[in-house]
């Protein structure tokens, strides 16, 4: 594991010199000076909090997804609807979903005590999902830092732009594609889910109705997911939901993708190969997933002197 954190560290660099991903202004140090205890700060929170109830590291690192999908990496997830701003928060794809708004409420009140002003909320959500990960005992990676906060938010995009879990494989790959993603970055990505639990809801027209389904694997599901209510009753993503591993993979292999999006990466299509590679091979994925992850967190980040640097994450200064 010491080798390969160590390997992402030293790629993160080239990586983002080869790509050209605003590198002139997001930076590793951004805070070195100006806040030089922010990193351990973040850490010390995320872990307090995912010690404390471990599915909380999936719900933080699923918030700088939904936030970096919607216009870029410029916390606007995190803005509360106001009576001038109809925000992401109620979105589909987010209401009654997303979760882990305290936490980072409690980490943006301490990083205010200790410096005001100077630490964005778009930061500590890619820094809050990279630790997240590494609490989990997944990979790390290097975080560029230097986003600024949107003072704005989309409830329109956050509708159409976050894919559905009941995506074709083709429909997920247009979803990825549109924010410059490959086929083979949005599998790697889709390993997030190896961490975390869907509701019912969400898995109960595939779990009763589809036919690439391990038989007993969806009877045991039906035990907490009824034909009918307990929509908010919840299932583990993977059989070893709260470790960060390469089980998600090896799941699909089986036929036992909890939701319709997860199976259609192994369902007969060109995403097969990546998907009995990572089921394989869990130093591959890992290496990947953190290449992917500070692609991900440059999505259209907001810089210099664009956005803010809010006081509240949940509302504009």
């Amino acid at each position: 594991m010491a080798f390969f954190s160590s390997s992402i560290l030293s790629f993160s660099t080239l990586f983002l010199f080869m790509l050209g991903i605003a590198s002139a202004q997001l930076s590793s140090n951004f805070y070195s000076s100006s806040c030089p205890t922010a990193l351990s700060i973040i850490r010390g929170a995320v872990n307090t909090a995912v010690s404390k109830e471990n599915r909380m590291g999936a719900s933080l690192l699923r918030l700088h997804f939904h936030d970096c999908f919607v216009n870029g990496c410029d916390a606007s997830v995190l803005l509360d609807d106001t009576t001038n701003l109809k925000g992401e928060k109620t979105a589909v794809p987010n209401k009654k979903s997303l979760r882990g708004y305290e936490v980072i409420d409690a980490i943006k009140s301490q990083l205010e005590r200790q410096c005001p002003g100077v630490v964005s909320c778009a930061d500590i959500l890619a820094v809050a999902a990279r630790d997240s990960v590494v609490k989990l005992g997944g990979t790390t990676w290097t975080v560029p830092l230097g986003r600024r906060d949107a003072t704005t938010a989309s409830f329109n995009d956050a509708s159409k732009d976050l894919p559905s879990p009941n995506l074709d494989l083709s429909a997920l790959k247009s979803a990825f594609r549109k924010k410059g993603f490959t086929a083979s970055e949005m599998v790697t990505l889709s390993g997030g889910h190896t961490i975390g639990q869907v509701q019912c809801k969400i898995i109960r027209s595939r779990i009763y109705n589809e036919k690439n389904i391990d038989v007993n694997f969806s009877a045991s599901i039906k035990k907490n997911c009824p034909s009918t209510g307990g929509d908010t009753n919840l299932s583990p993503l993977d059989q070893t939901a709260r470790v960060f591993d390469n089980t998600y993979f090896k799941d699909l292999v089986k036929k036992k993708g909890l939701m319709h999006s997860d199976q259609q990466l192994f369902n007969g299509g060109s995403t097969v190969s990546q998907v009995n590679t990572y089921s394989q091979n869990s130093a591959k994925f890992f290496y990947d997933f953190g290449c992917a992850m500070i692609k991900m967190g440059n999505l259209n980040p907001l810089t210099g002197s664009k956005g803010e640097i809010r006081t509240n994450c949940r509302k504009t200064n």
